[in-house]
């Protein structure tokens, strides 16, 4: 365990009534797992499928803050100014972690990332059941994205962490309506901050074929597909 006194969780849901309670109840168990305390904020935004019925079902530190900026970059960014405004957690002694509400962590996700000795922790995602696209995508994907070695070049919003006062100090995620996680990783690797790219911290994901970010996983997938379709 390194210097980490606190952790913060922000996950950005917008209409994810049906994958949340999956996705907290894997957190909660992570946080079980790390010795300090855990405040998760779940960032709302703009919803309208009753995803506020959840807040209370997940014990005191799991928190729902309601946004209007169908955004996910604003979204991220909304949740860990709440949790800032709420307790201090601007030190290095404070551990910023996010993921999505279709994605379900580790029990030792939180853990993992806390031991490392690094300003920025990047994991990866993988697809436990393929539901919603043929076997060809699959393979596609699993042949593009898997590489040897300890390391990696991907960047996930659905698992990342860094140290709160690296943050704040490069100014934190922006408003972006995709690829805020891209932006914030390139902004951590200008100011020479400290990034630990780490092959076996792995966080399960859905492959649904409409995602709420353009752009983002869901659409990748579907470029695999057209690809599959066309031969190439």
């Amino acid at each position: 365990m390194t210097d980490i006194e606190q952790v913060v969780v922000v996950v950005p849901a917008h209409n994810e009534l049906e994958h949340l309670p999956r996705c907290l109840r894997a957190l909660t168990t992570a946080a079980l797992c790390i010795p300090v305390p855990v405040l998760i904020v779940v960032v709302l935004d703009a919803c309208d499928d009753g995803s506020e019925r959840l807040a209370g079902q997940f014990g005191p530190d799991a928190l729902f803050v309601s946004v209007d900026a169908g955004n996910v970059g604003a979204a991220r960014a909304a949740g860990f100014e709440y949790a800032r405004d709420r307790c201090s957690t601007e030190s290095g002694h404070t551990w910023y972690a996010t993921t999505d509400a279709d994605s379900t962590v580790s029990a030792q996700w939180l853990l993992a990332m806390t031991s490392a000795d690094a300003d920025m922790v990047l994991g990866v995602v993988r697809v436990p059941a393929w539901r919603h696209f043929p076997a060809e995508v699959a393979r596609r994907y699993l042949r593009a994205y898997h590489s040897k070695g300890p390391g990696h070049n991907h960047i996930h919003g659905a698992n990342m962490g860094f140290r709160a006062d690296a943050y704040w100090r490069v100014g934190g995620f922006r408003a972006l309506p995709t690829g805020e996680d891209v932006e914030l990783v390139e902004r951590f690797e200008a100011a020479g901050m400290r990034i630990h790219r780490d092959a076996k911290l792995s966080v399960a994901t859905s492959d649904r074929r409409q995602g709420r970010a353009p752009g983002g996983f869901a659409q990748h997938l579907r470029g695999l597909k057209r690809k599959a379709g066309a031969g190439t």
